[in-house]
């Protein structure tokens, strides 16, 4: 790893992480997606927009972990709310399970590393004929 590649490490989580984030947004109430879009681009630390949220919502309805219907809108077309399945309660509380665990170690190695779980080699023996 090189210094400086932080930046680019933590999108990389981001982008692991948002699928779960979707499906924790969801959990409380349906969303239609440019509402979901804002909300989540308001979080901070959560930089995406509409062109990684749709896909996004696009997969997770494959993938049968949303559900989705259609809801006449006084402000234009009718839209497309998404709202939590059974399958996406189920991913995410296995997902927010492992998340801890790793947050926890992750945070207790970053603030102080672990003893040496190696036991330390014993001392060489001494050369015949040498005294203590």
């Amino acid at each position: 790893m090189v210094a400086g590649e932080a930046g680019n490490l933590v999108a990389q989580i981001r982008r692991g992480v948002l699928p779960y984030c979707v499906l924790a947004m969801l959990r409380e109430k349906e969303w239609y997606g440019f509402e979901l879009v804002r909300a989540m681009a308001s979080i901070d630390g959560m930089v995406t927009g509409e062109g990684t949220v749709y896909p996004l919502l696009a997969r997770l309805r494959r993938q049968g972990l949303v559900e989705t219907s259609w809801q006449e809108s006084a402000a234009g077309p009718p839209r497309r709310y998404y709202r939590l399945a059974p399958a996406g309660q189920e991913a995410l509380a296995d997902f927010a399970d492992s998340w801890r665990q790793l947050r926890d170690s992750v945070d207790e190695l970053l603030a102080s590393p672990p003893e040496d779980p190696l036991p330390k080699p014993a001392p060489p023996d001494e050369a015949p004929g040498e005294q203590p």
